[in-house]
């Protein structure tokens, strides 16, 4: 595929992108034709058959499950306790947006 001089340009608008330079223009324009020529050699991969990948490894969750132990739960009054600054049953935080 031949990238035109103005898809060069709306993709360097894209992506904010000077090629002003010749020599810099001509070094991208073949970069990205040659990135081009590759992907087109992709789309002729026969994938009949294949499964698309989903996961790039056979791990899908790695997390543990998150269980309650009995015992190990802080009651609110100790949570409270520990508060520097509390408001009747709440926390008392600095303000951390400006509603100005």
């Amino acid at each position: 595929m031949k990238i035109t001089d103005s898809t060069l340009d709306r993709i360097a608008e894209l992506a904010k992108l000077d090629y002003s330079d010749p020599a810099a223009r001509a070094v991208i324009l073949a970069d990205m034709e040659r990135v081009l020529s590759f992907v087109e050699k992709l789309n002729e991969v026969d994938t009949t058959g294949v499964e698309p990948l989903i996961f790039m490894t056979e791990e899908q969750d790695v997390l543990r499950e998150d269980d309650v132990v009995p015992g190990d739960v802080v009651s609110k009054a100790d949570a409270l306790r520990n508060s520097p600054v509390k408001d009747s049953d709440y926390f008392k935080v600095p303000r951390v947006v400006d509603k100005g």
